[in-house]
């Protein structure tokens, strides 16, 4: 496999924006591909054979475009689907997880609220994680529905986004949390609501950059990290209204962009 094939990346919709975003700083001479399944967003609150079957679809789509890795930028489809996917695919994949990990090491209250979908919430996965790390720390689960559709629509600062975010955070902080956790990754375009609302005191906790820094790690054991001098370009494909969701791509991405339309079962339109 040559370092020269891109990198490709896949949400349940937008939010994988933020970890295409870290990917970008630590490796900036990767070609990237995202694919975000926006026509089925978000996957936190879809059954779970339904998440595997469109983690599936995504992946091989990027297969299909010769990707020499797939990030899965999803929450949900790493708690649901990810073994699934490397079962299935050759390509090494890279999967995101809440980190309760280093929260579990940082807080000073022993108190961490993790905000997340149902789904990532409920899983299997969730539940190990938190038995791992919880011996000592007491972990505030804290489901946030309608918080992800928000970040799709591209409505970041309004008073619903505000309500919302201070109907999940505050009962958190209130209870003596010193660590939010964003379990999903939609919440970190919230951050600054979110870190606002919270207050100085609390540390907000975005696993954007860890991923980006195990795919560079990936990368590099395997000889297939990009060198040059030129930067790496992107391409992004959606399903959905993609003709809706472009400015909104534009306006989580910050660049003017071409999005491609994907068919609902991963394919090109």
């Amino acid at each position: 496999m040559s370092a020269e094939r891109p990198v490709g990346v896949f949400d349940s919709g937008v939010g994988g924006l933020s970890v295409l975003r870290a990917i970008r700083k630590e490796l900036p001479y990767e070609d990237l591909l995202y694919a975000g399944d926006s026509g089925w967003a978000p996957y936190g609150d879809r059954p779970g054979a339904m998440v595997i079957e469109r983690a599936a679809a995504m992946t091989q789509f990027l297969a299909d475009q010769g990707v020499k890795a797939v990030v899965v930028a999803c929450n949900t489809a790493t708690a649901i689907a990810v073994e699934s996917l490397r079962r299935r695919f050759a390509v090494p994949i890279i999967a995101i997880e809440p980190a309760v990990k280093p929260a579990a090491s940082r807080t000073r209250s022993r108190i961490v609220g993790v905000l997340a979908t149902t789904g990532t919430l409920s899983s299997p996965n969730m539940a190990k994680l938190l038995a791992d790390y919880g011996s000592d720390v007491e972990f505030l689960i804290q489901p946030c529905p309608g918080l992800a559709d928000q970040v799709e629509r591209g409505d970041l600062t309004s008073e619903e986004t505000r309500r919302l975010v201070q109907g999940y955070v505050r009962p958190l902080t209130d209870k003596g949390a010193d660590i939010l956790v964003l379990g999903c990754t939609h919440y970190p375009f919230l951050s600054a609501l979110i870190q606002e609302i919270a207050g100085p005191g609390v540390d907000v906790i975005d696993p954007a950059t860890a991923v980006a820094r195990e795919l560079r790690r990936r990368l590099e054991s395997a000889g297939l990290l990009r060198e040059g001098v030129e930067p790496g370009t992107e391409r992004f494909w959606a399903t959905g209204d993609v003709q809706a969701l472009a400015p909104i791509i534009e306006q989580l991405w910050e660049k003017q962009v071409q999005v491609l339309p994907l068919a609902a079962n991963g394919g090109n339109q």
